[in-house]
């Protein structure tokens, strides 16, 4: 037998440490060569780690959210070979089997009667390479369970004439008018626990009862409960969003401007699209907004550039790398569509598609993150009246459509009114780079472009 230690690899570019957002493993399990035993995150993207050696997990390096250095161990896995190596680990000395004895029989000693508990099946499951513990069984009386069944809940039955649904059968012999009777029973109270001094239930003893019971835990049926506080630490891709928004807040002197824009020619463009789309990707707003932005952002091009503040150097990009904001279940992530200007509707919705798949499954390429030149962040149905986005530092720009909603609207033609499909489109910009009046005139820009739809198809 040996000891192997998987020391973290190289997995990035000047990455000096990751973070580990995902153990796959635990102390005692049997992995295989090339098993998946971690998932750990760098500033690009969550990167698998597979074992190099088949054997049992024996130490990790720490918990989830701890930060582990390129070069030091992550995992050390006993082997069966002594001989055994492989490249990021080193065999190293078992410790003598006699120590493990040792300790099985100190535990035996101090938990006599293990063996016959587990003959009789009365332990519960182990972890791999630890003893089992006995799980002591003990019966209760069914009037005891009954007792101690908490007000309103089902009870057993006791032979007494009372039924599992809380008493029903015996408070059918209190005394009480129909409307306490009713009243009871949404309470989920049992009239034979509500005391009385008169000679049947009133509505007076019902709120006595219960003035008396909400120190005790009862709560009538459909009432919010009070939870237990829960810490939640910040790990992963959520620490990373808290990280990146925090600094740009705390770096960016934001300042956001919102104006309507009417989309009804453009969705009434986009059905027709569907509509013979064939085998091709069913077109979103996303695409035809993201045609828009690139097709005017020459004119506007310190809209689409890098600030490098320490430096005091903005870099104007002449090619649009569009970061488009995805929702996952471990937070939001922003991978870029590269060279958005060259590509036509439908490439845009099929790259749209895969890049957002990719987020959803934890697939992201390091390539496919970062560097980007300006960011598109959209809600959907849920996008609301208008938002503030927060910009992608170091990018000086970000873009917010918002929800669609049918409004009548004055036609211009005397008071004639028509019904139109209407979005707020927020932009949000780095002032010291982009001044008010550069963001609403590109806006304007790309409000010309959406209610005119077919200029996004001209050459």
């Amino acid at each position: 037998m040996a000891r192997f230690t998987f020391k973290l690899p190289d997995i990035g570019e000047g990455i000096a440490e990751a973070e580990i957002v995902a153990w796959h493993v635990a102390v005692g399990d049997r992995v295989e060569e090339d098993q998946n035993i971690a998932d750990m995150m760098t500033d690009k993207a969550t990167v698998e780690m597979e074992s190099p050696v088949s054997g049992v997990v024996v130490e990790l390096a720490g918990e989830v959210g701890d930060q582990v250095a390129i070069g030091a161990a992550l995992v050390v896995i006993e082997t069966e070979d002594a001989g055994e190596t492989a490249g990021g680990g080193e065999a190293i000395a078992a410790p003598p089997s006699a120590e493990q004895a040792e300790v099985a029989e100190q535990y035996e000693a101090e938990n006599p009667g293990v063996e016959e508990a587990q003959s009789a099946g009365l332990t519960t499951p182990a972890r791999s390479g630890e003893p089992s513990a006995p799980s002591p069984v003990r019966a209760e009386p069914v009037e005891a369970q009954a007792a101690n069944a908490p007000i309103g809940e089902s009870r057993p039955s006791t032979g007494s004439g009372r039924t599992e649904d809380g008493g029903a059968a015996h408070q059918a012999h209190v005394l009480a008018s129909p409307a306490v009777r009713a009243r009871a029973r949404d309470l989920g109270i049992d009239l034979a626990q509500v005391k009385t001094d008169a000679d049947r239930v009133r509505h007076a003893d019902l709120d006595a009862f219960l003035r008396y019971n909400a120190g005790q835990g009862y709560q009538a049926p459909g009432a919010s409960r009070a939870r237990a506080d829960e810490q939640i630490r910040v790990i992963g891709m959520r620490r990373r969003i808290a990280e990146n928004m925090a600094a740009s807040k705390r770096n960016i002197p934001h300042f956001t401007y919102v104006d309507e824009i009417d989309v009804t020619a453009l969705e009434s463009m986009r059905a027709d699209l569907n509509d013979h789309r064939g085998a091709r990707p069913k077109l979103t707003l996303l695409p035809l907004l993201i045609v828009a932005i690139c097709r005017t952002l020459p004119q506007f091009p310190m809209l689409n550039a890098r600030y490098d503040d320490e430096a005091g150097v903005v870099t104007r990009s002449g090619r649009v790398h569009l970061g488009m904001a995805a929702q996952t279940d471990a937070g939001l992530t922003v991978p870029v569509i590269r060279d958005a200007q060259d590509r036509n509707v439908w490439q845009l919705a099929t790259e749209i598609a895969r890049l957002a798949e990719a987020a959803r499954a934890n697939k992201l390429k390091p390539e496919e993150l970062g560097n980007g030149t300006i960011t598109v962040t959209s809600l959907g149905p849920l996008g609301g009246i208008a938002t503030t986005p927060v910009i992608n530092r170091p990018e000086v720009a970000i873009i917010g459509p918002n929800k669609i909603v049918e409004r009548p609207v004055f036609t211009g033609r005397g008071d004639e009114i028509r019904r139109a499909k209407l979005m707020n489109l927020s932009i949000s910009c780095d002032h010291r780079v982009v001044d008010g009046s550069d963001a609403a005139s590109y806006v304007q820009a790309l409000k010309t472009q959406l209610e005119t739809p077919v200029l996004l198809f001209a050459d």
